[in-house]
C-alpha cells in the first residue's frame, strides 16, 4: 500500500502532522493507499509557494505563449499517461473503467484549447470621450486560487477548473475530495515533467473541515473555485465573503429528463438509463426526475425499467459491468435512507429499491438500480438530490405543464428533452431554467460548451471562453497626453 505526500512547491513533502488518511477502494471494501492529513500549515505552505510563483521567479516573466506551450505539453504527458491515471481513478472512487478511460483521455483537451487561448487573452483600445487621453484595458491574473474539487471525477475537475486558472497566469492549490486524492497526487508529478515552474501547481490533501477550510479562509489566496453540494457550496460562498474572494460553485441538480409522445422513444429511454444508472448515478447532472408525457407513459416506463433491469453490476475495472460500488460509505446510506423515505412517502418501487446481495460484490457498497412510479412532485425523492441510481417517473399533460413541473425545483443545473418537434425544441430549451439543455441526447459535455448552473446548482461557469473570464481581472489605464496648463484639481476629469 503506497504512502503518498503533498505536492507543494515542486516537491513531494511530508504533511507537518506526520499523519496520513487511508483510501478505500470501493470495490474491495480495503484500503490499497494513504493519503496526507492535511493541515492548515501545510496548506499555508503551498499557498506560499504560489503566492511567490506569481510574484517572482519563471512563471512571473513567462509570457502568455509560453504558459501556451507548457500546458500542450502537459496534455501530452497525461495522453500517454492515460490509462494509469485512469486506473487509480477507479480504484479510488469505484467508477467505471471504460467510464474513467474515456474522460482521462479527453482531459487533456482542455489544456490543449486554453493552450491555445493564452495567449488571446486581449485588450482593447477604447475611444474615449476625453480629449488629450489614451484608454485601454488590460486583463490580469486574479492571483493564486484554491481548488475544491470532488470525489467523483477528480481529474475531470482539475481539466475543468486548472486548465482555465494556468491560461490566465494563476497558480494553482487543489485540495481534492479526502475519499478521491490520490489520482491527483500522481498527475501533479506530471506537471514537473512537463516543465511547469515550481509553486504553479500544489496539491494538499486532507479534510474539508481541516485543509478545505484554511484554503477558503487564507488571505493570499484570491479565488475559490468548488465543485460539490449546494449546502457545501453556500458555506463556502458566505465563508469566502469574508476575505472577499472570487468564487465560481459548480453544485447539485435534480434534473428533469423530458420525454414527449412524439420522440424515438428507444433512444429516449437509453438517454434515460444513461442520464441515471450511469456513473452509479453519482453525478451532478443525474436525470433523476424522470417527465414523461401521459399518452406514453405506461409503454415508456416498461422501455425503461426493462434496461434498468438488464444492468449489470461488478467490478468496474471489467469492459461488460455497467454499475459499480456506491464510492463512500456515507453515500451508500445516505441513497438507501432516501429509498426509505420513498416508500414510506407512498412512491411505488417497481425495480431494485435496495442494496445490491450478490456474494461476488466484494465491497458491500453496491446499490440496486431503483425506479419509483406514483411520485407526488412533493415527495422528498422528487425534490431531493440523491446522488445515485435512483429514478422518480412523473406524468404529465402538455409542454406547459411539463415546464411547470421541470421549474419547480431550487436546482438549475441541466435538462433533457426527448422531442422529434424541432419548435417544441426550442420553446422548451428557452424556457426551462437550467445552464445545459441536452436535446435528444444526455450527459455531452466539451471544453468548448459553459457548464454551470442557475439557482441552487451554482455560480459562473466552467469551459469555453466563458471560464477564462473568470480568473481575471479587467484593469482600465488612463494615459493623459495634455499639454498647457494643468486641469482643475478639485473637479472630476
Amino acid at each position: 500500500m503506497k504512502t503518498y505526500n503533498h505536492y507543494i512547491d515542486g516537491q513531494y513533502v511530508e504533511p507537518i502532522g506526520q499523519k496520513w488518511i487511508d483510501s478505500i477502494d470501493p470495490y474491495e471494501g480495503k484500503p490499497w493507499a494513504r493519503i496526507p492529513h492535511g493541515c492548515a500549515q501545510d496548506v499555508d505552505r503551498a499557498v506560499a509557494a504560489a503566492s511567490r510563483a506569481m510574484r517572482e521567479g519563471p512563471w512571473a516573466k513567462m509570457t502568455a505563449t509560453e504558459r501556451g506551450k507548457l500546458m500542450i505539453r502537459l496534455a501530452d504527458l497525461v495522453t500517454k499517461h492515460a490509462e494509469r491515471l485512469a486506473e487509480i481513478e477507479v480504484r479510488d472512487n469505484g467508477k467505471l473503467m471504460a467510464e474513467m478511460r474515456g474522460q482521462v483521455n479527453y482531459h487533456p483537451e482542455w489544456f490543449r484549447y486554453y493552450g491555445g487561448l493564452a495567449d488571446k487573452i486581449e485588450g482593447a483600445v477604447m475611444p474615449i470621450d476625453k480629449p488629450d487621453m489614451f484608454a485601454f484595458t488590460r486583463y490580469e491574473a486574479v492571483g493564486v486560487v484554491g481548488v475544491l474539487t470532488a470525489w467523483n471525477s477528480p481529474l475531470l475537475f482539475i481539466a475543468w477548473k486548472c486548465a482555465a486558472a494556468i491560461a490566465a497566469g494563476c497558480a494553482v492549490v487543489i485540495k481534492p475530495s479526502e475519499f478521491a486524492s490520490v489520482s491527483t497526487l500522481e498527475y501533479a508529478a506530471l506537471t514537473k515533467e512537463a516543465g511547469f515552474p515550481d509553486g504553479v501547481f500544489n496539491v494538499v490533501t486532507g479534510y474539508g473541515a481541516e485543509a478545505g477550510s484554511a484554503l477558503v479562509d487564507h488571505p493570499q489566496v484570491a479565488k475559490i473555485t468548488f465543485t460539490g453540494s449546494d449546502v457545501t457550496g453556500a458555506k463556502i460562498y458566505a465563508q469566502a465573503a469574508q476575505s472577499m474572494k472570487r468564487v465560481s460553485l459548480e453544485l447539485g441538480g435534480k434534473s428533469p429528463n423530458i420525454v414527449f409522445a412524439d420522440c424515438d422513444l428507444d433512444k429516449a429511454a437509453a438517454g434515460v438509463i444513461s442520464g441515471i444508472f450511469a456513473a452509479t448515478g453519482q453525478t451532478c447532472i443525474a436525470g433523476s426526475r424522470l417527465l414523461v408525457q401521459n399518452s406514453v407513459r405506461e409503454e415508456f416506463t416498461k422501455k425503461v425499467a426493462a434496461l434498468g433491469a438488464s444492468a449489470r453490476k461488478g467490478n468496474p475495472m471489467l469492459p461488460d459491468t455497467n454499475i459499480g460500488p456506491v464510492t463512500t460509505p456515507g453515500q451508500y446510506k445516505k441513497i438507501l435512507d432516501y429509498i426509505d423515505i420513498a416508500k414510506a412517502e407512498g412512491a411505488r418501487c417497481i425495480l431494485g429499491g435496495g442494496p445490491a446481495t450478490d456474494s461476488a460484490l466484494p465491497g458491500g457498497q453496491f446499490v440496486e438500480p431503483t425506479i419509483f412510479v406514483d411520485v407526488d412532485p412533493q415527495m422528498r425523492i422528487a425534490r431531493e438530490e440523491v446522488f445515485g441510481p435512483v429514478l422518480s417517473i412523473m406524468g404529465f399533460e402538455d409542454e406547459a405543464h411539463a415546464i411547470q413541473m421541470a421549474n419547480d425545483t431550487i436546482y438549475g443545473l441541466a435538462a433533457g428533452i426527448w422531442t422529434s418537434d424541432i419548435g417544441r425544441a426550442m420553446r422548451m430549451s428557452s424556457a426551462l431554467k437550467a445552464g445545459t439543455v441536452w436535446v435528444n441526447t444526455y450527459r455531452a459535455v466539451s471544453y468548448m460548451m459553459p457548464f454551470g448552473g442557475m439557482k441552487h446548482s451554482g455560480l459562473g461557469r466552467e469551459s469555453g471562453l466563458a471560464s477564462i473570464q473568470q480568473y481575471l481581472e479587467t484593469k482600465s489605464v488612463w494615459i493623459s497626453y495634455a499639454e498647457g496648463a494643468p486641469a482643475n484639481p478639485f473637479i472630476l476629469r
